[in-house]
């Protein structure tokens, strides 16, 4: 079995924090996985994305061919929408619809999610509007990952919570426990 993901975002999002806690639960679930990131600049708004690829069997590569990606995990929009080249056929986009806008000639939100919504698989909220409604407004990218979850058949929910926990056991139980709930709320709000 094997899950290739694109994660995309703009920087400051989360989008690395993501990638760490599936990189911690694919490690503790005994899988091999290659992982390849992008850091734009970061402190300014720029493009941040990152290549999991998780896998029952030896991985060669760290990058996901084009059309090869089972998942765009997004917290923009917009870059969702600047990898689907990266889409496998049957892939899945898993994104926010809440743009970040970051340049004078941003597109039109409209037209953005009816592009985002003409794909076959498309799952989106407004995930920092779900984060603020649990009182956790720095947990949208854990959200984000709730949603993806049930996509991401080689690692279960409790193989994510658990990685949760481990990963921000050092910032205390509120931040857990925020990023738990945040995981959860995505999780339950896709069928």
């Amino acid at each position: 079995m094997k899950t290739d993901i694109k994660l995309s975002g703009v920087g400051g999002q989360g989008i690395l924090s993501i990638a760490t806690v599936i990189g911690e639960a694919a490690t503790r679930a005994g899988l091999h996985l290659k992982q390849a990131e992008v850091h734009g600049m970061s402190q300014r708004g720029g493009d941040v994305q990152s290549d999991l690829r998780l896998s029952t069997e030896e991985i060669h590569s760290d990058q996901i061919p084009l059309g090869g990606a089972d998942l765009i995990v997004s917290m923009e929009p917009m870059e969702a929408l600047r990898y689907l080249p990266w889409l496998a056929a049957d892939g899945c986009v898993v994104t926010s619809s809440k743009p970040f806008v970051n340049i004078p000639d941003y597109p039109d939100r409209d037209a953005l999610l009816a592009e985002l919504d003409a794909l076959p698989q498309v799952v989106r909220c407004d995930i920092e509007q779900e984060a603020l409604a649990l009182h956790a407004p720095k947990s949208a990218n854990m959200v984000l990952l709730g949603m993806a979850a049930r996509r991401l058949k080689i690692l279960s929910p409790d193989d994510l919570r658990a990685a949760i926990r481990s990963v921000f056991f050092r910032k205390g139980e509120k931040v857990v426990e925020d990023n738990l709930k945040a995981f959860d709320c995505g999780y339950e709000s896709v069928q």
